[in-house]
């Protein structure tokens, strides 16, 4: 079996890197394309066959699409894919224009659900596909919502972007180095945040940040009333030129609660960060499993909103806390539960190591793709008879 992968990015994306190193180890001979960059030679190693171009769609530059879909239809025609397959929206518009009438299966593998949220951007996907199109959810709401679109079950299947716990390596035996840098005493109830700041999207109708830190500040002005003690730490820097917004946010904390919010800024020293936290706050607007999976691998109680995937790793009162999305009052008194609960906190944190690795687990999340892969195949012959 031969399936030819399209990334717009060699920066991060490490998801990606396993999931294709994963799918060659099952025997499949695994391609390629996206932009020059550090990622690259990682790909190589893993033995993928990779091709260097951009293959997304650019809306900002239209002209450059040209070149790139016939690039995209040269390496088709060149290594005669059985598959190819799409891992963001914009490399499967470029896949869909580049390939419409060619008969080869085309897969996108959703790796969030925020352009489904939203009329235009979830219309343009389903009018986009041809009967060759199939969808591999990351998630649950992700897969139920493409079939409540209207798209034939078997043309969506399931396929977690997996980590295991290996691929993190957090230093549980930390001495609160960061309660002591912020004058905290060794019993004081610590909040993390760990996210990038993404400036409110106007055309998507955003007012607040899709990461939700406003939502959280609010929240925290109910519980320091209530917990003086306590303090925040935001980790993350602005993302694709939100300086000004991360601007806006740090005066609007410093409006709201004073000094009791501290922005540590981007730091490459996340893993030893994170057990040092009481309860990790992930209060987002919208979201695929995101960053729960980082804190509960971590053992660290996890909140999260009622958003995406989300809902697939957290169980309230299980395996972590959960309140819906855009309600600080919720996220406070949740918060104030946990504080006051350590017993039920430190179960959740064992069950929620447990739900993970179940989950994220990356060789049952590869075999998962590797599965529809054989499903697709099956379905394009009774297409073709």
């Amino acid at each position: 079996m031969k399936v030819l992968h399209l990334l717009k990015t060699s920066v991060g994306a490490s998801w990606a890197l396993r999931q294709t190193a994963e799918l060659v180890k099952l025997g499949v001979d695994v391609h390629l394309a996206l932009p020059a960059g550090p990622m690259v030679e990682k790909y190589q190693q893993a033995g993928v066959n990779v091709h260097i171009f951009d293959p997304s769609l650019c809306i900002k530059k239209p002209w450059l699409n040209i070149s790139r879909i016939k690039k995209l239809r040269n390496l088709v025609a060149t290594i005669n894919p059985d598959i190819v397959h799409s891992h963001f929206v914009a490399t499967t518009l470029l896949m869909r224009l580049a390939l419409f009438s060619y008969g080869v299966a085309k897969i996108f593998h959703v790796p969030g659900p925020l352009h489904l949220e939203h009329a235009f951007f979830r219309q343009l996907d389903l009018f986009s596909a041809s009967k060759h199109d199939y969808w591999l959810a990351s998630c649950l709401w992700t897969q139920q919502k493409y079939i409540t679109c209207g798209i034939e079950p078997s043309r969506v299947g399931l396929a977690y972007y997996g980590v295991n716990e290996s691929d993190f390596t957090f230093d549980k035996n930390t001495n609160n180095d960061l309660k002591q840098i912020l004058k905290m005493q060794k019993d004081d109830f610590l909040l993390g945040m760990v996210a990038y700041f993404y400036a409110p999207k106007r055309y998507l109708g955003q007012k607040r940040g899709l990461k939700g830190h406003e939502d959280l500040i609010d929240a925290l002005v109910i519980v320091f009333n209530k917990y003086p003690t306590v303090k925040c730490v935001f980790v993350g820097g602005s993302w694709g030129g939100s300086e000004i917004y991360l601007e806006k946010v740090k005066q609007y904390a410093k409006d709201k609660v004073g000094d009791k919010c501290v922005f540590l800024g981007y730091r490459n020293d996340v893993a030893k960060l994170y057990p040092q936290f009481d309860l990790a706050v992930h209060p987002s607007h919208s979201e695929n499993v995101g960053g729960a999976v980082e804190s509960m691998y971590a053992g660290v109680a996890t909140l999260t909103t009622d958003v995406g995937g989300f809902p697939d790793l957290v169980i309230d009162g299980e395996t972590g806390y959960m309140v819906k999305a855009k309600d600080p009052l919720s996220l406070a008194n949740k918060i104030i539960a946990a504080i006051e609960n350590t017993p039920q906190r430190k179960l959740q944190i064992e069950n929620a190591l447990i739900k993970v690795k179940q989950v994220m687990n990356v060789q049952d999340n590869a075999n998962q793709v590797y599965e529809f892969y054989q499903h697709v195949l099956t379905f394009e012959k009774s297409i073709c008879k």
